[in-house]
């Protein structure tokens, strides 16, 4: 393979592997989380992405848009994570929850079998997390699986039942794991509740939501680059 940077770029977070070069090391050391087999891979803020000028050799995510020149460059999400997943296992579902929609994708016997992308709604993904942790001063290590949940199907109600709970005593902690609890819960229904769930995306860091998706089906965990490297 020759030397190549992919970009995907989401929503609040863009993920970037460099292949056989060091070219974003000068100005993006502080992004990279890993170097493995002659790759860098870098997690970066999307309002700070934007404000580069960077050209990348492939690329996927929502915000892509402003790094295309040659539409030949650019891989629809649905089709990388297809890509990104399809030597994981002859039988899995692979499931990507990122910061605004939930996609997943599953083979039977090695080959693509059928796939579901919710994009209707970002209530209950991660954006909706990341702001209900920053206004109540939470970090997410603080979280910890709640046996109860919220049995709401919007994240728009899950928000009213947060707000109530903390109203009436409740800490913030407890009811916002109690509404992770219930995104986990409804991503297993999505997910055709599954046996086993291979999951892909930003919730692979969230302790709270894995341990909470764990009490449904055996999960594992593959980290924030399989788009990445489906398109690489």
């Amino acid at each position: 393979m020759k030397e190549k940077t992919v970009l995907d770029a989401g929503t609040t977070w863009s993920k970037i592997i460099e292949y056989k070069t060091d070219l974003l090391k000068q100005g993006f050391s502080k992004y990279l989380v890993k170097s493995f087999e002659k790759k860098n891979y870098y997690i970066l803020p999307s309002s700070i992405l934007k404000t580069q000028d960077l050209k990348f050799d492939a690329m996927t995510g929502h915000m892509s848009a402003k790094f295309v020149e040659d539409k030949n460059h650019y891989t629809n999400e649905i089709i990388a994570l297809t890509k990104g997943a399809k030597n994981i296992e002859k039988n899995a579902l692979i499931l990507d929850l990122g910061s605004r929609d939930a996609k997943w994708v599953r083979f039977k016997d090695g080959k693509f079998k059928d796939l579901d992308w919710n994009t209707a709604c970002a209530s209950s993904t991660g954006a909706t997390i990341e702001m209900l942790l920053k206004f109540y001063n939470v970090s997410s290590s603080e979280l910890v699986c709640n046996e109860e949940k919220y049995n709401i199907t919007c994240g728009i109600f899950g928000l009213e039942r947060i707000m109530d709970d903390i109203a009436r005593g409740v800490s913030a902690q407890a009811a916002i794991s109690k509404f992770i609890h219930g995104i986990a819960f409804n991503t297993w229904n999505f997910s055709k509740r599954s046996e086993k769930i291979y999951l892909s995306g930003g919730f692979c860091e969230n302790k709270c939501f894995v341990d909470s998706l764990s009490k449904y089906c055996e999960l594992v965990p593959l980290g924030r680059f399989v788009l990445c490297e489906g398109i690489l």
